[in-house]
């Protein structure tokens, strides 16, 4: 049974105290995901897209909002705007079934600015697990930029699998089986040195990215 499907929709409280709605992005966020990006800082579109790309295309933003829900997922923390006229996104988790090996999915979180060290990324994470192993998925393959060393030391130190070196970016395998995920909040049975622990954290900062797919190159 999958409970998130495509009328998926939560409540649930930041750290601080904020509401948020997560829901499955729609193709009616195209206009939205654009200004949130434009928002972004070239540093931060850089970490975040591995791409330092001035904007978004219609032909990227169509991919980004128009998911299929099984293979490629997409949940929006959305909150309502200060005129109460629109929402307004705070943060995406999106994974991308690797069409090889469909036990895996490329996974990244992105927060914007405004919103980090208050829990979402924490939200969002544990929400894409909750609907990967709904579809079957048992494992995250996730990149960072080589030079967040500290990144990468951490995950080696707990046990995530360096799978493969890009360029600048590498490439880390964690596996969601022993994951404990109640109401998308996310825990492990491994304890702090758990590499889903590492993975919450680096998701918290935004550190993780999917390569080339996002920028439809």
């Amino acid at each position: 049974m999958v409970n998130l499907s495509a009328d998926f929709s939560r409540q649930a409280s930041l750290a601080d105290g904020t509401q948020v709605t997560l829901r499955m992005v729609q193709p009616a966020d195209r206009e939205e995901l654009r200004r949130q990006f434009r928002r972004l800082s070239p540093q931060a579109r850089y970490r975040r897209f591995l791409s330092l790309a001035g904007d978004l295309s219609d032909t990227v933003l169509s991919y980004l909002t128009d998911v299929d829900g099984v293979n490629h997922v997409a949940i929006v923390a959305t909150i309502d705007s200060l005129d109460l006229k629109r929402e307004e996104g705070l943060g995406v988790g999106r994974f991308i079934r690797l069409p090889d090996e469909p036990h895996v999915a490329e996974a990244t979180v992105t927060v914007m600015d405004h919103a980090q060290r208050k829990g979402l990324g924490r939200l969002l994470l544990g929400t894409l697990v909750e609907a990967a192993r709904e579809r079957g998925i048992h494992q995250f393959r996730a990149t960072v930029l080589e030079e967040n060393a500290p990144i990468r030391h951490l995950l080696e130190a707990a046990g995530a699998t360096l799978r493969e070196q890009d360029g600048d970016t590498l490439v880390f395998d964690v596996r969601l089986d022993d994951a404990v995920v109640e109401e998308g909040v996310l825990s492990t049975r491994g304890g702090e040195d758990h590499p889903l622990r590492r993975l919450l954290r680096i998701a918290a900062q935004s550190l993780l990215a999917i390569r080339s797919t996002l920028m439809g190159e």
